[in-house]
């Protein structure tokens, strides 16, 4: 076996690599497109019962770009378009085309349990192997409570989690985490006490590209007017990786899928390294295409072989330990000051002061 192998929630992915719910996992098609390029697991697009209705416009992206560099990237997205129906068939499709990968349902609904509880069976009949609860889409069907504004109300995340675990027959259930809140643990501790066995973090962050300075219309511009959208890509892996890190050290037994301006290898190892079992990717695929797996694999490889890890599982976590509070550091500071300067004061008057062996002691290395 690989040592890019991971077992989480008992789901054999054959490397950590995921593609993250969106445009990169839209239909069948695109998904059995990502399992031939090599990616481990693939989040379906986020879907809902043939009733909600969803209504997407265009244009619906925005790049934010320095010295011509694509760092941030924003959509204003809603949830698939597609008849939940037709999603029945696509992941049977998909699963047909691609049996070893792991293919995780994305759901997201209204408050009501009925309508949580149908949306997970149906998806988990029709051969989709674990689900994604999404409590984070920033800007959809906000005024009906779904996504991110139910995401913020850690009772709903903790009552609706409970709902789609009693509804998934042992199947894994994971919670996709808003950032658009103050303590991100405390969402993450409400689904872990609702049965989820692990969160996905983050989801894009609420914001505003940019403003077009000719027309005074903000981006994505469409009709002249625009809404506040998800901000993803390069520029959103600080706020992710401290986010990622804040829920391994709060929680024990959670899985934790990161996700958050994954372009590379060295990004994705970084989330592994602050706790993420699993590494998720979605606007980096829609900019690089699914090819960019490749890197990522053999980056990790060699990383694994730098380091003497024989497993991802090794190496998962290991810079948490680094992290402490502003205090100790000043502590830590003062300490190595005093150790620097007690090994200069060492100097030939001070022979004699203690026996001679002691003080051969202090100059001689071991």
């Amino acid at each position: 076996m690989s040592k890019l192998a991971v077992t989480v929630d008992g789901l054999k992915f054959k490397n950590p690599f995921v593609i993250g719910s969106g445009p990169p996992s839209t239909n069948a098609k695109i998904m059995t497109k990502a399992f031939d390029a090599g990616w481990g697991g693939v989040v379906a697009k986020t879907t809902s019962l043939t009733d909600t209705e969803v209504v997407n416009v265009q244009p619906r992206y925005g790049k934010l770009k320095s010295d011509k560099t694509n760092v941030g990237f924003q959509n204003i997205e809603l949830i698939s378009d597609a008849p939940f129906e037709d999603w029945e068939n696509w992941f049977k499709e998909t699963k047909d085309n691609s049996p070893d990968g792991i293919l995780i349902g994305s759901i997201m609904e209204s408050y009501e349990k009925g309508r949580w509880q149908e949306l997970a069976a149906r998806c988990l009949e029709s051969g989709c192997d674990a689900l994604e609860l999404n409590f984070s889409c920033p800007h959809g069907h906000p005024e009906k409570g779904m996504g991110a504004a139910m995401g913020q109300d850690p009772a709903m995340v903790e009552e609706v989690t409970r709902w789609v675990v009693e509804a998934a027959g042992g199947k894994p259930v994971w919670a996709k985490m808003t950032p658009n809140i103050t303590d991100i643990t405390i969402p993450a501790l409400a689904a872990q006490r609702g049965g989820a066995s692990g969160v996905s973090a983050i989801n894009t962050i609420l914001a505003c590209i940019g403003i077009n300075l000719k027309t005074l219309r903000p981006q994505p511009t469409v009709e002249g007017h625009s809404t506040f959208g998800g901000y993803s890509y390069l520029a959103v892996k600080p706020i992710a990786l401290r986010m990622v890190a804040e829920i391994a050290q709060a929680t024990s037994g959670l899985s934790i899928s990161g996700i958050g301006g994954v372009t590379n290898s060295k990004d994705a190892i970084e989330h592994i390294l602050v706790g993420a079992h699993t590494v998720q990717s979605c606007t980096g695929p829609m900019l690089q295409g699914f090819g960019m797996v490749d890197e990522m694999c053999e980056g990790l490889e060699a990383f694994l072989d730098q380091h003497g890890f024989d497993s991802v599982d090794e190496a998962r976590g290991k810079a948490l330990s680094y992290f402490t509070t502003h205090h100790h550091l000043v502590e830590l500071q003062a300490d190595a000051r005093e150790k620097k300067a007690a090994a200069k004061r060492f100097r030939d008057k001070e022979w004699g002061e203690g026996d001679i062996q002691s003080g051969t002691d202090k100059l001689t290395s071991e």
